[in-house]
């Protein structure tokens, strides 16, 4: 489109034109012709619409709108176009302001095409990969940056920021992913090829069509929750109503791919071929399986149009009763050797049952089947009909046999089930031992349980059945209570049985044998046709119930028994005494002392804890044996574990004893003190090393002696060994020491604090030589070493120096730590302290001595030479 220039001469002065009449018409005309032509080109651009159903027909209607208003708005721009306005503008002529509105026009739609390509160009790669893309993965990758594409629009755009504009766009952009989809799935070859790749097809292109309304709402609720930008309320169903529905073909496409590949040709493999036995059957029900996908393989509409949502409807539903009734076949085809049964369900009737619910499951689909008229009507619906005939006639053949053979199996095995005794055990022969592995069984066979369940359930299901059957399960709650009171009488028998350990096994022997023959007519005489089952519960449960009462009355002589030796095992034998006043602690000697007189104590108590177990004994004698002598032979074997327990006490009382001493021994906790003295020429522990050793080996001997209080009994009884004369004047008695001494435990520990003690006395004692730097305080002989001094006539300095040295010792022992606590001992340093500073104070007072009596000599020499020059001056 081309402006046409005015063909006569402009050159000159506006003003001046603008009074030419000859050059005011040409122009006037010539702007009519402007305004006809620009006018015609608007109204042409606004009539155009897109080229497409696509989102980039959109772009290019705009694109071109801008190139051919481009081209206009340029040309009115040019010199000579602008001095025509101005000219007819002085003229003040009446066609300038009809050209000016539609200049203004002109300039409106430029400038609204120029935005809009400006924006929509934004989206054009979007929108290319939506239309063009090579697979659903493009698609789906690109929808989620499209929406928020749309929505930069939405809020910079000033023409696309109103419903009038943007609900169209995306309308074509929804029609553009329908499009992609309805490309793609092609039922007319999709159940052609491979299911899985068809599946997963199916599952890509449900999934795109989703993602577009969930990507829309998705920026909508951002747009919302921003508060700032104005939001989405655009016609939903301009937008998805058709991706909705493309959506739910999609899934009923999905729903019969998932059936086909999971329901059916998974299950009819060489699997259930080898399994059934019958694989022409298997090959039949696959060949039907193939032929179910045919109606929607050549249907005669548009399935993903609206328009034909009815007959896919009708199509869809032919499909699932036809499915419907080839699952349950399979089903039943598939489980007849192995049914799944319902809870509480018995084999043979719960097979029935299950049979039954297959059938009414069919039956159901057949009679809505037959609700609509043209589905029943249809060459598919008298193939569906006919399998339901088949399929129900083989049910029914399923049942009878079933139930026939349950009827047989019972007329002959329910009399000799009947025939059981009560219990049986886990012996074959009669139980003769009194071993607690020895258990008894309630023989009720399950069998029997089982074919009283089955007869109800027959009953139930219109079966007639044996007589016999009919009349166990009318005494199915008398059987129930005697299994129930047999169970319960066993079970506490057991538990009973659990309570003893072997050696009160022994003890009750007899007791347990008396309450085996109690047992013995369930075990060998009464069945379950026998009148005496009532009474013979009873019986056991009062023998039972007397057996239960003497094991809770040995128990409690036990729990006694237990409690004496908890008390003597647990007795403390170093009892260590309390320090007197702080820093003080009781002497080696008084130390060990107090032990010794405080095990005394405990060890009387031990002995009267330990006296009594033989009274404690002899009371249970009484009960099993009906006898108080304390040497009964039926409690031999009791006896003897008892003394066994006492020998196991006392060496644990022992051990744990040594163990707590050694531990006391290592410990940082000073239990006595001990001295060091000054015993000229050594520095010794008083009481010395050697004494110190042997009081701690007479503690750990008396602990262990201990045990020679606790004498043993005679054998096979409970009464104390009398001593033994074996001379006049040597008397021996038995007692647990013997064994317990000889025990390496024992032996070990004892060793054990013997070497620790050592270790630690001869660490004090390499304490102890650092103060023998000051040996020559008392090495040497002071009255020698003055002797000497004397004769050497030593300076006064040499006197002073020999001071400063000792007493300096003596200040330099004020210094020392007076106390040395090692592991359980605390060694006194005070006396050797002090003894040592009295040597220094010794050389001092010596030395001061020496000193003296040298200026002493000095003095008296002196006067005598002063007396003797005196009298040579006189003369």
């Amino acid at each position: 489109i081309k402006l046409e220039m005015p063909t006569i001469n402009l050159d000159g002065e506006v003003t001046v034109l603008a009074t030419v009449p000859e050059v005011i018409e040409a122009l006037e005309s010539c702007a009519m012709t402007w305004q006809k032509l620009i006018s015609t080109a608007l109204e042409e651009q606004l009539k155009k619409v897109p080229q497409g159903n696509g989102p980039l027909a959109e772009i290019d209607l705009w694109r071109e709108r801008n190139n051919t208003l481009s081209a206009l708005t340029e040309q009115t721009k040019l010199p000579d176009v602008q001095k025509v306005l101005e000219i007819l503008q002085e003229a003040e002529s009446e066609h300038i302001g009809d050209l000016q509105i539609v200049l203004s026009d002109l300039r409106k739609c430029h400038v609204e095409a120029l935005d809009n390509v400006k924006f929509l160009s934004t989206l054009e790669r979007h929108l290319k990969n939506l239309t063009y893309g090579t697979g659903f993965n493009v698609v789906l990758d690109t929808i989620p940056s499209l929406m928020n594409a749309l929505r930069m629009v939405w809020i910079i755009s000033r023409h696309y920021n109103k419903d009038e504009r943007m609900v169209p766009l995306m309308e074509r952009i929804a029609w553009e992913i329908s499009a992609r989809v309805y490309k793609v799935v092609d039922l007319h070859t999709l159940f052609k090829e491979d299911r899985a790749a068809a599946k997963k097809k199916i599952a890509e292109a449900k999934s795109t069509l989703e993602q577009w309304k969930k990507c829309y709402f998705a920026v909508r609720a951002e747009i919302e929750a921003s508060g700032r930008e104005q939001h989405w309320e655009f016609d939903r169903k301009r937008l998805f109503e058709k991706t909705d529905y493309m959506t739910s073909v999609c899934q009923d496409l999905y729903d019969i791919l998932q059936v086909i590949i999971e329901e059916f040709y998974n299950i009819f493999g060489p699997e259930l071929k080898t399994v059934t036995g019958d694989p022409k059957r298997i090959d039949d029900l696959l060949r039907a399986v193939k032929g179910l996908t045919s109606p929607v393989e050549e249907l005669a509409f548009d399935p993903f149009s609206i328009k034909s949502a009815h007959d896919w409807k009708l199509i869809m539903e032919e499909f699932k009763e036809e499915v419907s009734v080839e699952n349950v076949k399979q089903i039943f085809v598939q489980n007849l050797k192995d049914p799944p049964l319902y809870k509480n369900h018995p084999p043979v009737a719960g097979a029935i049952y299950w049979s039954r619910s297959l059938f009414y499951r069919i039956k159901h689909t057949i009679i809505r089947f037959q609700e609509v008229e043209e589905l029943l009507a249809s060459e598919r619906g008298k193939e569906v009909k006919q399998i339901y005939l088949q399929v129900a006639k083989r049910m029914k053949e399923y049942e009878d046999q079933k139930y026939n053979q349950w009827r047989d199996g019972t007329e002959q095995t329910l009399p000799l089930l009947l025939k059981n005794t009560l219990l049986t055990s886990s012996v074959t022969e009669e139980p003769v031992t009194t071993k607690k592995g020895v258990r008894f069984i309630v023989n009720f066979s399950p069998m029997l349980q089982e074919i009283i369940v089955e007869t109800k359930y027959m009953e139930q299901l219109g079966f007639p059945v044996p007589e016999i059957a009919r009349y166990v399960a009318l005494q199915e709650d008398k059987y129930l209570r005697y299994t129930n009171g047999l169970e319960n009488m066993l079970d506490r028998y057991h538990r009973l049985m659990g309570t003893l350990n072997e050696a009160e096994t022994k003890l009750l022997d007899d007791h347990i044998q008396e309450l085996w023959r109690v047992f013995k007519s369930g075990h060998r005489r009464l069945n379950w046709n026998s009148l005496g089952i009532g009474d013979f519960i009873v019986r056991c449960t009062q023998a039972i119930r007397k057996f239960e009462s003497l094991v809770h009355q040995i128990h409690n002589n036990s729990e006694d028994i237990s409690n004496k030796l908890l008390f003597i095992e647990s007795t403390n034998l170093f009892k260590f005494p309390l320090s007197k006043n702080g820093d003080e602690l009781p002497k080696a000697k008084e130390f060990f002392e107090y032990l010794k007189c405080e095990r005394a104590k405990d060890v009387a108590h031990m002995v009267r804890k330990y006296t009594a177990i033989s009274q404690l004994l002899i009371k249970v004698e009484g009960r099993v044996a009906n006898t108080n002598s304390g040497k009964s032979p039926k409690l031999t074997s009791y006896y003897a574990y008892w003394e066994n327990r006492i020998y196991q006490v006392l060496t644990q009382l022992i051990v744990k004893n040594l163990q707590a001493f050694n531990a006391a021994v290592l410990a940082n906790v000073p239990l006595f003190q001990t001295e060091a003295i000054l015993s000229v020429p050594e520095i010794i522990l008083q009481p010395n090393a050697s004494e110190i050793d042997k009081m701690t080996v007479q503690c750990i001997r008396d602990c262990v002696e201990v045990t020679k209080h606790f004498v043993r009994w005679m054998h096979g009884t409970c009464i104390e060994c009398p001593p033994q004369h074996i001379k006049e004047d040597e008397v021996i008695t038995f007692s647990f020491y013997s064994d317990v001494s000889q025990n390496p435990l024992i032996i070990e520990q004892a060793i054990l604090i013997t070497q620790n003690v050592h270790k630690l006395l001869a660490s004090l004692s390499k304490y102890l030589n650092q103060w023998k730097r000051y040996h020559l305080l008392w090495k040497l002989d002071k009255g020698i070493v003055m002797e000497r001094l004397a004769a050497e006539k030593p300076a006064c300095i040499t006197f002073d120096e020999e001071l400063q040295f000792y007493m300096k010792v003596a200040q330099e022992v004020t210094q020392q730590p007076l106390i040395k606590d090692e592991q359980f001992i605390r060694l006194q340093l005070a006396p050797l302290a002090y003894t040592v500073q009295e040597n220094a104070r010794g050389w001092v007072i010596s030395l001061g001595k020496l000193l003296n009596e040298s200026a002493r000599e000095e003095l008296f020499s002196l006067q005598e030479e002063i007396q003797v020059g005196v009298f040579s001056s006189c003369c």
